[in-house]
């Protein structure tokens, strides 16, 4: 059985667990949501850096979808994005002709402003749906699981589990995104060069990326592409997996 100690320390790592979840849905509902609503916008009411993270982001989703599009037959299946923040993935993607997707996110303001903006497009609400959901949350089963800049909330043994628990809702892809550790991006993040300013005000982190690809293998999936997308101030490692057992 475990020590007392032992089981203490899980319960403390647990309530520091939620409240680290508590402020970053805190973070996205007020001040981050309008600046990042912002950034993933056309708005030219933004500053180098967050122009940078708006061009560099916008890298990941054009992988993404033209990933998505040499798959091919985008109608028949069922695509879950995981923290689709304001739709700069679900929106396109249905554009494409995507058969159903089902996006949420943290913040129930990302998730309001994405349902305007699908409904602004005139995209079926039932081709795309949203719900306000952490993670953890999530359940279901798609032919493809999506999960893009999201991780960098996490910290390595926490995003190595949600790594496992999207791939269970898997069918056959599972993509995700990550800030990739690297000496020279710890050194920047050490001194604060690697995100800037009152732009993010909530715990960022890098991960290993070997961590990342063991978790999807525990899961039964293999890496199938990669890529790193940079601009100034945008870091992104991008793996899609594929699954190789059930």
């Amino acid at each position: 059985m475990p020590s007392t100690t032992a089981a203490g320390h899980s319960s403390q790592k647990a309530v520091e667990k939620q409240a680290e979840k508590q402020e970053v849905k805190g973070y996205f509902e007020t001040t981050g949501f309008e600046r990042w609503n912002r950034i993933y916008s056309e708005s030219e009411d933004v500053n180098k850096v967050q122009r940078n993270i708006r061009l560099g982001h916008q890298k990941t989703v054009d992988n993404v979808l033209a990933w998505l599009q040499e798959q091919g037959d985008l109608a028949s299946r069922s695509f879950c994005d995981a923290g689709c923040g304001v739709g700069s993935l679900s929106l396109p993607l249905a554009r494409l002709g995507a058969g159903s997707i089902a996006a949420s996110d943290l913040s129930e303001a990302m998730v309001a402003e994405a349902s305007r903006r699908a409904g602004e497009a005139g995209i079926a609400p039932g081709q795309l749906s949203f719900q306000a959901s952490d993670l953890e949350s999530l359940s279901g089963r798609y032919d493809t699981v999506i999960c893009l800049d999201v991780f960098i909330h996490y910290p390595q043994a926490a995003a190595e589990e949600m790594v496992r628990h999207l791939a269970a809702m898997a069918e056959k892809h599972l993509i995700v995104s990550f800030a990739p550790y690297t000496p020279l991006l710890a050194l920047l993040k050490g001194i604060g060069q690697l995100f800037p300013g009152p732009s993010k005000t909530t715990r960022a982190y890098t991960l290993r990326e070997e961590g990342i690809v063991r978790a999807a293998a525990e899961a039964g999936f293999s890496p199938v592409r990669r890529n790193l997308n940079q601009a100034p101030f945008y870091f992104s490692r991008l793996i899609a997996f594929e699954r190789t057992a059930c």
